[in-house]
């Protein structure tokens, strides 16, 4: 590149043979004394600065406008190049498949298709093509098949050995599993599993979610939770398995030899739906979910309602109907009917809401004591459906004490009215049925124990409490008696070679009997002693505030507790209900929608794996 000459000479525009828009900008000086055009050099028409040009390469002349008048390299300008000139520059322009930043690119792409739920095919979409090559022009973007083939399989396979390794240091992993089916009919069994981490942090990871082809029999869904355990290297991790109250769920612990825990939350449902079916209150439910389908059909009901709670000063609230899956849907429709009762009456004697519905009318005043009555009995199970599905971690500590004083809050008394007498029978019945296995009350009350918010187990007999802690010191130094072997073994070896005595213990051998203070020499405790001496002083110690986080106090009080903080990790890992697995559903519903149905069940499983484990950095 050359400087800019005189002012005075003239720039000419380049030959019409030179199509390519870049010329706009560019001329020649005409050679002196001579009637042609110096083709050696091109000229800036802006700046007068003399370029380099090789005939058919205009690279140059890109480069300078693009460094010094970049305004002037319009997008136009890029269209219209030459296509021979086009070609040069996306291969001098574009980034080798293997360089770091395309790598880095398509790994972003792939962390986009797995968090976001993206189908495989937006890769395949103009708009996201186009977002691409508008932010990085340089950047190819691989085809769908290289991310289905190769990809998102090494994106999962790095984030399971993350999650295989995480999962070592756990001393015992709890898994939830539940089956569920997608818009394509077709059966899938998600299991997750559930650890306490080195520094008391609740972990959960979503292992697999397995295509089901057969019946969900108990000894289908053992044999599947067995390669689980066996592929995700678990064996050594005492498994406790929490599932619904299904009787194939029951035969598949069985049969797999699993520790097992009911989710409570399937359970509260199962106790509730029951009362549901009272005759006095299914009829109620009828009626008022009625009147609310009504309303959610008419514009001109739901127009009048809104001005008659204006005028009542009432909340702005929709009515709500059930649903038959959820106990608690039925619920907060009653609940929502007695909130907006005013509104609607108000609402229903207008003869523009009536027309045609002469036969529509609101619930009489027994109806209403009724519903009242309802509301009232089926409150405590409410609250505990709402803890059990709302609880961050609801650990199955949880799941005795509540169960106790759910039976306190359904015992009849005297002044019960006939529903709320049915009510509460019905619950009692179904709740009295569960959590009646020896090994299973075990479980539920030791997390209870080991939980400093429930610690005094209060709804045991003195009796009850004292076997839990017997069993509590027992397991604490079995521990801790395995440790002590291990660390035995790891130092010595199975053939390490004996040492050579050393002095001080030919002195020990020598002396030992005429010089050891017997009486000031304490015989070593054994692990069991202590662990008796960390249960009496842990039953002593201040119970937490019911508001307080449980692994928060351990791992404040793992060095007061050392042998109790690790009987705590192996129970409140344990999670009270399988509603996370649950929770699952959705995000793997969104995984298998109607656009992505063909997804083979593999991919399924890697894409709900991934939306669930893999880690990427908040922007």
């Amino acid at each position: 590149m050359e400087g800019g000459e005189s002012s005075a000479q003239i720039i000419k525009n380049a030959p019409s043979v030179l199509k390519a828009d870049i010329w706009t900008h560019y001329g020649f000086y005409q050679l002196k004394g001579k009637n042609e055009l110096d083709k050696s050099h091109a000229v800036c028409k802006v700046c007068h600065t003399k370029i380099k040009y090789l005939r058919g390469n205009t690279t140059n002349l890109r480069n300078h406008l693009s460094r010094f008048h970049c305004e002037k390299l319009t997008s136009a300008t890029k269209k219209t190049a030459d296509p021979a000139q086009r070609r040069i520059d996306e291969v001098l322009s574009t980034f080798p498949p293997n360089s770091e930043k395309a790598k880095a690119i398509t790994q972003s792409v792939a962390a986009f298709i797995a968090k976001d739920l993206r189908p495989y095919s937006v890769v395949e979409n103009a708009g996201f093509r186009h977002l691409l090559k508008t932010l990085e022009p340089r950047y190819k973007l691989p085809s769908r098949s290289h991310f289905t083939e190769n990809v998102i399989p090494a994106l999962y396979n790095g984030t399971k050995a993350q999650v295989m390794a995480s999962m070592i240091q756990a001393k015992r992993v709890a898994i939830t599993c539940d089956a569920w089916t997608s818009v394509a009919t077709e059966s899938y069994l998600t299991i997750t599993a559930h650890y306490i981490s080195e520094d008391w942090q609740f972990l959960s990871h979503v292992l697999q979610t397995r295509a089901v082809y057969e019946s969900h029999t108990g000894a289908h869904v053992a044999e599947l939770l067995s390669r689980v355990v066996e592929e995700w290297q678990l064996s050594d991790k005492d498994v406790m398995l929490v599932t619904d109250n299904a009787s194939n769920m029951i035969v598949a612990a069985e049969l797999g030899k699993f520790h097992h825990v009911k989710c409570f939350a399937h359970t509260l449902n199962l106790a509730s739906q029951r009362a549901l079916k009272v005759a006095t209150l299914s009829r109620l439910l009828g009626r008022v979910r009625r009147i609310a389908t009504f309303f959610h059909r008419s514009t001109t009901a739901n127009h009048y309602l809104k001005e008659k709670q204006k005028c009542l000063g009432l909340k702005n609230h929709k009515l709500i109907t059930d649903v038959a899956t959820r106990w608690n849907s039925a619920y907060d429709m009653v609940e929502r009917f007695l909130e907006q009762q005013p509104a609607i009456c108000a609402t229903l004697l207008s003869p523009e809401v009536r027309k045609g519905q002469s036969d529509l009318c609101t619930l009489n005043e027994t109806d209403v004591s009724n519903a009242e009555d309802a509301v009232s009995a089926l409150k405590p199970m409410k609250d505990a459906t709402t803890l059990m599905s709302e609880e961050s971690n609801p650990t199955v500590s949880l799941i005795a004490p509540i169960n106790a004083q759910l039976l306190q809050n359904m015992t009849g008394t005297i002044g019960d009215s006939p529903m709320i007498h049915a009510i509460k029978n019905a619950i009692t019945t179904d709740l009295l049925k569960r959590y009646n296995g020896e090994a299973e009350k075990k479980i539920l009350h030791t997390a209870s124990a080991l939980d400093p918010r429930f610690k005094g187990l209060p709804f045991l007999t003195v009796e009850e409490r004292l076997e839990i802690d017997r069993g509590v010191t027992e397991e604490a130094a079995s521990l801790e008696n395995e440790r002590t072997l291990w660390r035995t073994e790891v130092i010595d070896g199975p053939s390490a070679p004996k040492r050579k005595a050393s002095s001080s213990s030919l002195l020990v051998s020598l002396l030992g009997q005429s010089f050891t203070d017997t009486e000031g020499t304490a015989e070593p405790k054994t692990p069991y002693a202590i662990a008796e001496e960390e249960i009496e002083r842990y039953c002593k110690a201040s119970s937490l505030p019911l508001t307080e986080d449980p692994l928060n106090w351990w791992r404040v009080h793992e060095i007061t507790f050392p042998l109790l903080s690790r009987v705590s990790k192996r129970y409140l890992c344990i999670p009270g209900t399988s509603v996370s697995a649950e929770r699952v559903f959705s995000t793997a519903g969104d995984v298998v929608t109607a656009k992505r149905s063909t997804l083979k069940p593999e991919h399924v499983d890697q894409l709900v794996f991934l939306q669930k484990n893999l880690h990427i950095p908040k922007c």
